[in-house]
């Protein structure tokens, strides 16, 4: 019997990458099942992710401490999970519900390879949809006197419920640069609009005033520079002169689902890899 495992790596690109990383799964009787690989052609950056079958006596640290070995490097950054681990994620969210509802949805149906384990929210109102699911529900009002307090609480979260994603479904509020930092490569925002662009507040009536022909939603991970971080996922609806600003966000609310479902499922799976303000994305 064999176990599969998910391995990533990213390095500087040398040669005799692959050769070492499959001179050790072979050194351990594994076999590769599934293999992609990219180098930035303007870093020179190396990406890798690798599916193998190893024998069901041999866990994680085996298969990564194997693959380490042959490959030599200590600056490389080299992760092995077994592939049905599933990670824990933290939703926020503030009172629009249709990111939320959708995400619980798909994980109840199998959908989302990530087990929900809080939803956070400054606002009671998406409680009962989270109970619906059976998922805890945290409320957490912010205001400017409140936020560092606030703010804490959510770390507080992280840590007790072991979270390796917060996913922000329409989360609508700035996080500090303290907590931005906390939660570097592990927090996923959905932006109703198709960035970099049309920033800020109501994007879609900016989109409408200017006669746009195409409208979209942007999933990126989370930094200190607000809607500036590294994007995930994108997609876009096409619109006509005839579509008034509030048939755009009925058309936009359907795209940021889609979108951020995309991200999230991108995430969990190992599919996404940061280069600087980049991201590489496996199919």
């Amino acid at each position: 019997m064999t176990t599969s495992h998910v391995l990533t790596l990213t390095c500087a690109d040398r040669r005799g990458i692959m050769h070492a990383v499959t001179a050790g799964v072979l050194d351990i009787g594994g076999n590769v099942v599934e293999n992609e690989q990219f180098t930035d052609p303007d870093s020179l950056i190396f990406c890798m992710r690798t599916v193998i079958d190893v024998d069901d006596d041999l866990g994680v640290d085996d298969v990564r401490d194997a693959v380490a070995a042959r490959l030599a490097d200590d600056e490389a950054d080299l992760r092995v999970r077994r592939a049905d681990h599933r990670p824990r994620v933290m939703i926020m969210v503030s009172r629009h519900d249709h990111c939320l509802v959708d995400l619980l949805y798909r994980w109840r149906n199998g959908g989302l390879p990530v087990d929900i384990e809080v939803v956070v929210s400054n606002h009671p109102d998406c409680g009962p949809i989270a109970a619906a699911s059976g998922v805890e529900f945290v409320h957490l009002p912010v205001s400017r006197e409140t936020k560092e307090a606030q703010e804490t609480r959510v770390k507080e979260l992280v840590v007790a419920h072991d979270i390796d994603i917060v996913v922000l479904a329409r989360y609508m509020q700035i996080l500090s640069d303290d907590l931005c930092e906390f939660l570097a490569g592990r927090a996923i925002n959905i932006h109703h609009s198709f960035l970099p662009g049309f920033k800020g507040a109501k994007p879609y009536h900016q989109a409408h005033d200017r006669g746009v022909k195409l409208v979209g939603a942007t999933a990126h991970f989370v930094t200190a520079d607000l809607d500036e971080g590294p994007i995930i996922e994108q997609e876009v609806t096409r619109v006509t002169h005839a579509h008034t600003a509030d048939q755009l966000v009925s058309l936009g609310q359907d795209t940021e689902r889609l979108v951020l479902a995309r991200a999230v499922r991108a995430v969990a799976d190992d599919r996404v890899f940061l280069i600087g303000d980049r991201t590489v994305v496996f199919p």
